[in-house]
């Protein structure tokens, strides 16, 4: 029988989708109205407890926290396009740039030493990167370079520190990176507050408060402003999270930054306007598209970002804005500040001439997936259709797409042991019929 519907598991995929894509509810609220050594000693304790991760498991880890649009890895060490695995580090080699990656600790082992401490293996400072580029830079600092000794390929540089206050040897990124590693040292100042007093460098002051030497809390400091927070970063952020269960508040929160180390106070976001692209208000195609945007008030606030979502179930909408129609109706559109000012703007658009859903064939009598909880291997059986499904396709909680197959048949067996442990949507369709049902690995 022919219905007009959207599969309700489909739609409980949606909303687990966009909560763990988002700032869990109440994160946060116990560093609210503070500043300076006590905000981040709040952060700290939000923070801390992280499921550890070993060694081996970041090769896999990277392959979800830092893969590039184009499937390569993302290195922010060099502009090179590393195939994941193949281009692992190979132990040797690694003579010009290009040839492999491996695990970067953003700030040097060296500087606090041990392989079997939380730090050894935290992915908000474990990188991919060009191993090149990697050994070149050995233990250096940070640091701005003006007469390098070494350049390469995306920029990054070698050399004399020529950033006041220090004169060492010391690695410069390229311009889009600085603020990444930046946040990168002020989440490590926090996470570790009750250990990093011990750690050694010229870019450490040896205290828990505020952790870092004058010129090198000034570096970071600039380079947080001229880099502000990338869509990478947020992804990243929401992935390392998937992962080992905690965030970077520097990147949710870009005036943490300031609150902390810069002493300065926090200017609320106090109203936000929402716009559609030329300002419309309704969709009238088929699936159309909306982009839509958002102007915040006052112009100087401490964080001006802001977080889209709609009210009902007639339309969807990404991090960019982008929304897209689903259903006849009217969706509200929401734009949330993502300060602690509670701020919201709303914007109701018209969708219509969509129908009530898309025609859709309901699969669930005619497919059985077995076993659930699934070990190594799960099961999928087709029975009663002339017309066999095109497609059967595997994505995990987060939404990627980690399995498919377009070649199917009435019986398929699909090898699950290499998946972590979870929850898993797996969907079957075909030109008219889908439906998506939940396995536990």
């Amino acid at each position: 029988m022919v219905k007009r519907f959207y599969s309700f598991l489909a739609i409980i995929f949606i909303i687990q989708y966009v909560a763990i894509a988002q700032i869990p509810t109440g994160y946060y609220n116990s560093a609210n109205g503070l500043t300076g050594a006590q905000l981040k000693t709040a952060l700290h304790l939000i923070i801390r407890n992280h499921t550890q991760r070993t060694y081996a498991n970041l090769w896999t880890d990277f392959q979800t926290t830092d893969k590039k649009s184009n499937g390569k890895v993302w290195d922010m060490y060099s502009n090179c396009d590393f195939t994941f695995v193949t281009q692992q580090d190979g132990g040797s080699g690694g003579t010009v740039e290009c040839q492999f990656y491996n695990r970067e600790h953003s700030m040097p082992n060296s500087w606090w030493g041990g392989t079997q401490d939380t730090m050894y293996t935290d992915l908000f400072h474990l990188v991919p990167t060009d191993k090149y580029v990697n050994n070149a830079r050995g233990n250096s600092c940070f640091g701005q370079v003006t007469v390098p000794s070494q350049t390469f390929l995306n920029g990054g540089k070698i050399g004399p520190c020529s950033f006041p206050g220090y004169t060492g040897t010391v690695f410069e990124p390229t311009d889009s990176f600085k603020g990444d590693f930046a946040r990168n040292y002020f989440y490590l100042a926090t996470r570790y507050e009750n250990k990093i007093g011990s750690w050694s460098s010229d870019m450490l002051a040896g205290n828990s408060f505020p952790v870092f030497t004058t010129w090198a809390k000034n570096l970071l400091l600039s380079w947080n402003t001229i880099d502000p927070v990338s869509q990478k970063e947020i992804d990243r952020n929401n992935a390392v999270y998937g992962i080992q269960h905690n965030r970077n508040p520097f990147i949710d929160h870009p005036e943490y930054v300031n609150l902390i180390w810069g002493g300065g106070t926090l200017i609320l976001v106090n109203s936000i306007t929402i716009q559609g692209q030329g300002g419309i208000t309704s969709i009238s195609s088929q699936g159309g598209t909306l982009q839509m945007s958002a102007s915040v008030l006052p112009s100087n606030a401490t964080n001006s970002t802001y977080t889209w979502s709609v009210k009902n179930s007639t339309a969807t909408i990404n991090s960019t804005g982008l929304l897209t129609a689903i259903s006849d109706g009217i969706d509200t559109v929401v734009a949330t500040a993502n300060d602690s000012s509670g701020v919201k703007g709303i914007l109701a658009i018209s969708i219509s001439n969509q129908g009530s859903g898309i025609n859709y064939i309901d699969l669930s009598d005619k497919v059985a997936v077995y076993p659930n909880p699934a070990v190594d291997e799960l099961n999928v059986d087709i029975k009663k259709m002339q017309l066999l499904p095109d497609n059967i396709t595997i994505t995990d909680i987060r939404g990627k797409m980690i399995y498919q197959l377009t070649k199917v048949s009435n019986h398929q067996k699909i090898g699950v042991a290499e998946l972590e442990k979870g929850m898993y949507f797996i969907t079957i369709s075909g030109k008219n019929c889908k439906s998506v049902f939940k396995f536990i690995r």
